[in-house]
């Protein structure tokens, strides 16, 4: 079980990176602070990568810079594509932390 483990938010968000391929994201506030965590999600419920930030005001403007679009405010796209479901595991991905090594992050 060690493999599995909470996101509580359930705004998603989402980049299409190739035809029938997106990255997701959640955002979740830690229990101190104003401090958050970006977690990274395949359609597979796979977690491959995460990014803290110091407020959500930082992480949503992160995400926004980075292609990130909130899955709730594009209602077009909700007809095709559908976001992962819990539990989330880890997982990794084929190029590595794309996120968080700043290869795929501005």
């Amino acid at each position: 079980m060690d493999n599995f483990f909470e996101i509580k938010s359930t705004e998603y968000w989402f980049n299409v990176v190739d035809m029938l391929q997106q990255n997701w994201a959640l955002i979740d506030k830690s229990s101190d602070a104003n401090n958050c965590t970006i977690y990274f999600i395949h359609d597979e419920s796979g977690v491959f990568d995460e990014i803290e930030f110091s407020s959500v005001k930082e992480a949503f403007q992160g995400l926004e810079i980075n292609g990130f679009k909130r899955y709730s405010e594009e209602g077009q796209i909700q007809k095709y594509i559908t976001p992962p479901k819990p539990p989330f595991h880890k997982a990794n991905h084929p190029n590595g932390p794309i996120y968080s090594s700043g290869r795929y992050w501005h």
